[in-house]
């Protein structure tokens, strides 16, 4: 099945700023792959079959990449909404604990609230059985080697980098279709001033921690903020 997402203003590359942004544009999804990128108007015509998603007024972006994920995932706690207490992390929560099933759990709680955040890739490494699997099957990209480092941070990665640090990779024609569609920080989200402007977490149209409303991995709609 082919899919259309639309967005006021999709931003195929935020580390890259010479490169073209679309103002009522598209990502075509292909199955797992992009098929298409660009002006709305010409891929709906090209595919008039298309399933259309229309976003509205958001920001469509490469995902993010999330660096604190052995913190996380290894360490830190994602308490379950029923236990009273919240859904931030509990830092150090499973420090020392032996309990794999609970350690699973918590992977997979904490897993759920990276991809409410936008998040498509997380930093390694994972050295319990339980976090692995709950990693491999969340469909997530995992970067080796970077996590353990990074120390201590938050689920959404926008909460302390800017969009052209925070994004993974780009949305590119062949590649995997992992991105995420945000809210707009301000009113004004096309041409080259909503480019630049979300380009860094401090411009006026960059995305918000938060303010992510959906995100698609391996062309799967695996969040939706209702």
């Amino acid at each position: 099945m082919l899919t259309l997402h639309r967005a006021a203003l999709v931003l195929p590359d935020p580390a890259d700023p010479t490169a073209p942004s679309h103002a009522d544009g598209a990502v075509l999804v292909r199955g797992e792959l992009v098929g298409a990128v660009g002006p709305y108007a010409g891929l709906a015509a090209a595919h008039p079959a298309a399933r259309v998603r229309d976003w509205g007024d958001a920001l469509l972006t490469p995902g993010l990449r999330n660096p604190y994920g052995h913190w996380l995932l290894e360490r830190a706690y994602h308490p379950d909404p029923r236990e009273g207490v919240g859904d931030e992390p509990v830092p150090e929560g499973l420090t020392g604990e032996r309990d794999e099933t609970r350690c699973g759990a918590s992977a997979r709680r904490g897993l759920q609230r990276m991809l409410g955040a936008g998040v498509t890739a997380v930093a390694g490494p994972f050295e319990r059985a339980s976090v692995r699997t709950a990693v491999a099957r969340s469909g997530l990209v995992v970067l080796p080697g970077a996590g353990e480092d990074a120390g201590a941070g938050p689920l959404d990665p926008l909460a302390v980098l800017p969009l052209a640090e925070a994004g993974y990779g780009r949305v590119a024609v062949g590649g995997r279709a992992d991105f995420a569609v945000f809210a707009p920080g301000a009113a004004d989200a096309g041409g080259a001033a909503g480019a630049s402007g979300a380009a860094g977490a401090g411009g006026p149209d960059g995305p918000r921690a938060g303010g992510c409303r959906a995100t698609v991995l391996a062309g799967r709609l695996v969040f939706r903020r209702r």
